[in-house]
């Protein structure tokens, strides 16, 4: 009986401890945050815009120096990175709208025709599906609408059927690589992010060609998905897409799930598809009941078990940071508000986001920074639905943190460690489609996009609803 209230007391203390420790941080980060305020003569949007501008130009000539005609520059050691054997030109087909979107006329038409002449998917290489589809798909169908040039159709059209045979699997949805020469196919177990972030790059292609192919293939793989849902409606990390067997059960927004749920939404947007808004809709009741978790910390979503909803993992981090951009787009404020201060305070804890952190103890636990865009894509949606200038001094502090950690002599560097601020040798494409780009169009007034005919992919691609 003793030994019991010994070991009851140590445990009682040991919480007491920790609440009153999470407290503290709370009290000592949250001095430093920014207050609610519609007051936006604080900030000048337009020196802002111009700075963006100005280091996306910084990046852009980096990559032109030591990489041109590669996929990626590694701004460390001045050199380059492809992904495969092959360069697919990665960094000039996910810059160009961005350069149209800044008006850098001269550069755009340049970068691409320089597309034009030099990229062909003729190639015996694996590629992932997912990674070609969200970057150079979406990428191409975007600068089509964007420069009005049918030879970036024409390239479009020529990589959506080589992507075509990753379809054809016993249930629909797709294999992760396909052979860009052969229609060879291989990765029969994949994610609901790989399975289900296709459609609107692959409808757009049909709209834009008239050829329903496309869209039909992507939005069976959607539907074969979500058919597969849990009883309580929740998806879980991984699949066989021969067998149609769950192999990860875990459910989540972040990684490797986290667009399956923003297509559902964007794709009933973007295509007034009924089926799509239904799946949204109940997707996000399940999602609202199971995984969001209301801590000292804040409102988090959490991890769970598919089958039984219950809370297995206490993570979040810098992919998650996605959700309340889609929150925010669905319609919900409120929730939309309240996990976006969440992952602010992620990112001010550590001076910049790490990749993951534990939200039960705000504690790292995967320290990486990838320059990634999620949180800046949320400040951006929320400002533009409140014009809140609460979510414009968000941006400043994510714009100077990158400045500040992340930039180069040449280029922008990921970072190894957001705590010690070591840099890595990598800047990927998407640093320029959407991280600079979400940061120019939060400041920048005279891109006002219309969410309502406008919606961006994954990648950040705007796609423009031309066909009504």
């Amino acid at each position: 009986m003793e030994e019991r209230l010994i070991f009851n007391f140590f445990n009682i203390m040991e919480k007491l401890y920790l609440a009153l420790s999470t407290w503290f941080f709370i009290i000592m980060v949250g001095a430093s945050y920014p207050q609610n305020t519609s007051d936006n003569n604080s900030i000048d949007k337009h020196v802002f815009a111009d700075s963006v501008r100005n280091e996306f130009l910084h990046a852009w000539n980096s990559y032109k120096r030591f990489a041109w005609g590669h996929d990626e520059l590694k701004p460390l050691s001045n050199s380059f990175r492809d992904w495969y054997s092959v360069s697919l030109l990665m960094t000039p087909v996910d810059a160009l709208d961005v350069m149209y979107l800044m008006k850098l006329g001269e550069e755009a038409e340049s970068t691409k025709n320089f597309i034009i002449e030099n990229l062909s998917f003729n190639q015996d290489i694996f590629v992932k599906n997912f990674e070609i589809t969200i970057r150079l798909l979406g990428g191409l169908l975007s600068n089509f609408q964007l420069s009005g040039d049918s030879r970036l159709l024409t390239l479009a059209e020529d990589l959506g059927k080589r992507l075509l045979p990753a379809f054809n699997s016993p249930t629909g949805m797709p294999f992760m690589f396909v052979n860009l020469k052969t229609g060879e196919v291989k990765g029969d177990v994949s994610n609901p992010a790989e399975i289900g972030t296709l459609l609107i790059e692959f409808g757009t292609l049909s709209k834009l060609t008239g050829n329903p192919i496309y869209f039909e293939k992507a939005k069976r793989a959607l539907v074969e998905l979500y058919n597969r849902r849990s009883p309580i409606g929740l998806v879980g990390s991984s699949i066989s897409v021969i067998s149609g067997t769950w192999v990860d059960g875990t459910s989540h927004i972040s990684g490797g799930i986290d667009s399956y749920y923003e297509y559902l939404l964007k794709c009933a947007i973007l295509f007034d598809d009924e089926d799509c808004l239904k799946m949204w809709q109940t997707s996000i009741q399940a999602i609202n009941k199971y995984l969001s978790h209301e801590t000292q910390t804040g409102l988090w979503y959490g991890q769970v078990n598919m089958l039984k909803g219950e809370i297995t993992s206490t993570r979040y981090g810098s992919l998650d940071a996605f959700f309340p951009a889609v929150l925010a787009l669905s319609g919900d404020i409120e929730k939309a508000a309240r996990l976006q201060k969440s992952s602010d305070l992620m990112w001010r804890s550590f001076g910049i986001e790490p990749e993951e952190i534990d939200y039960s103890q705000m504690k790292v636990t995967f320290p990486s920074y990838h320059l990634r865009p999620e949180i800046i894509e949320s400040a951006y949606y929320l400002y533009h639905f409140t014009g809140d200038s609460i979510y414009l001094k968000m941006g400043k502090n994510y714009f100077e943190s990158l400045v500040k950690f992340c930039r180069t002599e040449n280029g922008y560097a990921e970072l190894k460690n957001v705590e010690t601020k070591e840099k890595t040798d990598e800047m990927e494409s998407f640093f320029f489609a959407e991280t600079l780009k979400y940061l120019y169009l939060l400041f920048a007034d005279q891109e006002v996009i219309d969410f309502s005919e406008v919606i961006f992919n994954t990648e950040a691609h705007p796609i423009w609803k031309t066909w009504k």
